[in-house]
Parts: C-alpha cells; sequence; structure tokens
C-alpha cells in the first residue's frame, strides 16, 4: 500500500506554536517499556515528523502515584541523540494541591526531572472543586515570564471558569489559554463538540487537543485494561466497552485496526489541532500512523458510521460533573 502520509503540522491555537497532528503521551507509557525500547521508539517517533511529547510528573491528587516516566522520557530522549530544539515539549501543571505547591515548584521540579531548561507548553490539569482562575491565570503568566513555556492550554475545565480565564486576561495584558485538552473519542463528543466549547473552537478562540481517545484502550479492543485508566465522566465506561464491539466491526469493513479508527474519527474534526495518545510499542505506533490515510480516504463515511456509538449525550456539555 506504499508509504505512510507524512504527519501534517497544525497550529495549536491562535498565537500558538506550529506542533505536529500526533503527539505521544507518558502516562504508563516509558516507564512500561524497556529501556532501549523506549529510545528506539522516540527516534522513530521524531523520524516520522512526530515531535511532539506530552510528559508529567505524576506526583499528587488522584495521580500520586510517583511514577519515574518522566525521568524516563529524559534520559531516553538523550539516549535517542535528539536535540532539545527537534522536538516539542509539553508539560502539566496539577490543581490539585495549587497553591499550597505552586507553579514555580512544579516547574522547577519537572523541568529537572525531565533534564531540560523549559518546556514549550504546558497544559493546566483539571480540578476537583473551584478554583481561583484570576490567581491560576496570573501565575501561569509569571511563569512565562521566568521563560519556563511559552503557551499554555486547559484540561477539561469547566466552560464558565475557561471563559473567567479568557476575559481576566484579556483584562490584564497576560497570555491567555490558546488550547483545550479535551477528552473526545468516538464515544465522548459532548464537551468538544456541545454549544461551549464548539463555540471557542468555531471562532478561533481554542483549539483543541483530542486526548484519551481509546478510553484507555477500550476503543482499540481492549475491553478491561489492566492499567489504571482515566476518570470516567457520566459514568458510561460499560456502555463504551458495548460500543467497542461496533468499532471492531467498522474497523474490520475498512480492513484497518480499531485504534486507527478511533484515531480517524477525531481527525474528522476540523477543531482537531493535534490528537494524544500514548504507545507503549513500536508496533502500535505504526499501526496508529495508519489512521492518516484512512482519514484521507474514508472519513465522511466513517464519521457516520461511528455517529450511533456517541455514548456520553447525558453528559454536561460544559464540563461540570
Amino acid at each position: 500500500m506504499g508509504e505512510a502520509p507524512s504527519v501534517p503540522v497544525r497550529q495549536l491555537g491562535p498565537g500558538g506554536p506550529q506542533v505536529p497532528l500526533f503527539a505521544l503521551g507518558s502516562w504508563n507509557t516509558w516507564d512500561r517499556m524497556e529501556f532501549d525500547d523506549a529510545v528506539a521508539l522516540l527516534r522513530k517517533a521524531v523520524d516520522a515528523g512526530v515531535t511532539m511529547f506530552d510528559v508529567a510528573h505524576y506526583n499528587m491528587g488522584p495521580h500520586a502515584e510517583q511514577a519515574r516516566t518522566d525521568i524516563i522520557f529524559g534520559e531516553a530522549v538523550r539516549a535517542a541523540g535528539i536535540a532539545r530544539e527537534d522536538y516539542h515539549l509539553c508539560g502539566k501543571l496539577w490543581l490539585w494541591e495549587y497553591p499550597t505547591t505552586s507553579f514555580e515548584q512544579q516547574m522547577v521540579t519537572s523541568l529537572e526531572r525531565i533534564g531540560v531548561e523549559k518546556a514549550d507548553t504546558v497544559v493546566v490539569g483539571d480540578y476537583m472543586s473551584p478554583p481561583d482562575i484570576p490567581s491560576i491565570v496570573t501565575d501561569v503568566a509569571e511563569q512565562i515570564r521566568a521563560g519556563r513555556f511559552d503557551a499554555w492550554g486547559v484540561n477539561n475545565w469547566v466552560a464558565a471558569d475557561l471563559e473567567t480565564a479568557l476575559v481576566f486576561a484579556e483584562k490584564e495584558g497576560l497570555t491567555p489559554p490558546v488550547f483545550a485538552q479535551l477528552k473526545y473519542s468516538i464515544a465522548r463528543r459532548t464537551m468538544a463538540e456541545g454549544e461551549f466549547y464548539g463555540e471557542y473552537f468555531a471562532s478561533g478562540k481554542l483549539a483543541l487537543q483530542a486526548s484519551d481517545i481509546f478510553e484507555g484502550g477500550i476503543l482499540a479492543g481492549r475491553k478491561f485494561p489492566e492499567r489504571k485508566i482515566g476518570a470516567d465522566p457520566g459514568g458510561i465506561r460499560d456502555a463504551i466497552r458495548e460500543a467497542a464491539d461496533k468499532v471492531a466491526e467498522v474497523a474490520a469493513r475498512h480492513d484497518a485496526s480499531a485504534a486507527q479508527v478511533a484515531i480517524a474519527f477525531t481527525l474528522t474534526n476540523p477543531a482537531v489541532a493535534n490528537v494524544l495518545f500514548g504507545v507503549s510499542r513500536a508496533a502500535q505506533f505504526d499501526d496508529n500512523l495508519g489512521a492518516l490515510r484512512l482519514v484521507a480516504e474514508h472519513g465522511a463515511e466513517l464519521r457516520a458510521e461511528l455517529d450511533p456509538l456517541w455514548t456520553d449525550r447525558a453528559v454536561n456539555a460544559d464540563g461540570s460533573w
């Protein structure tokens, strides 16, 4: 069938950086691999144009795992001979213990663990209690001024809090968020496509970074993952497992893998600037690249076939639980 299409580059929001359409995550990835395999995968990814890496220090709140995945990433990227200027590093700022643990403390620790001087972007994480939005925007701006990153986005924020952040940043002359990292998949569409976030994307105020696109592997065919996976807004995971069977049927009709179908679905949404997924084997990475051809040849058809699998229609579109 020839070589896979090259990975396109898109702008990550207004004034944001140019990034590859695909990015690799770090949660339960680098720390699940043999080191030499991680090095080879990083080299393969960069050579294929997948040069964006979402790397977090998982150490607080529901992610109080003290994982070494970020440390391993830093060691592996250096072992692969990849220069810092040849990849885009997206970090995470957590709100679970903020402001007790400040953004400065988090960034200094995270950058030291990875072994770099700065990130390119960061995502400010989600929360369970109402956050102090003006303080968050102000503190993010301080980290930008300190040279620790250049642009930022939000992760599954309630839409009203996002609006507060955008208005406050404009009023105070501070850097606003330029993208939203949202759960977005064949099954979870309401937040990204709904009336709240959908308007931000349609107006160009934000770009969409699609995350958790496999629902922890369920939509890619691993219906009962053994590892820890993400939250389940709406309590619909059993219904998503049922949807996974239909995804497999659609994949078979197109001589594709379920993972390719899941990725291709996200690419049918023009708001998507970047798709974040995790892989722990080179074969998974190679297979995922095949989604580019699948969407190019069957995108509209796929979206229509998958529309009945929209599982979270009853979940709040504004991101509230």
